[in-house]
């Protein structure tokens, strides 16, 4: 199955992160995120619903949270935090 490349949108809270953390960190987030976009297969033992919220997915990178929705077309990251801080 093929998939083409969906958009990927960013929140104020999930921007500030990545410009918060250091570049190396902050580049594996956004290449971790850019290959779902991709192909969601790949990283399908990294992602994981969010019991409570629906349509709310979680991608982990390494000690770091991704907080997402998706639709077809687009990923909209919502939240961008360590993992001591990402389900608070």
């Amino acid at each position: 199955m093929s998939y083409s490349t969906r958009k990927v949108t960013y929140s104020k809270q999930a921007l500030r992160v990545l410009a918060r953390c250091p570049r190396n960190t902050s580049q594996l987030i956004r290449a971790k995120i850019n290959q779902y976009a991709v192909d969601p297969a790949s990283l399908a033992q990294n992602v994981k619903a969010l019991k409570g919220e629906d349509g709310v997915l979680r991608l982990r990178v390494g000690d770091w949270r991704v907080v997402f929705s998706e639709t077809f077309e687009v990923i909209d990251v919502i939240k961008i935090a360590s993992r001591a801080d990402a389900y608070s």
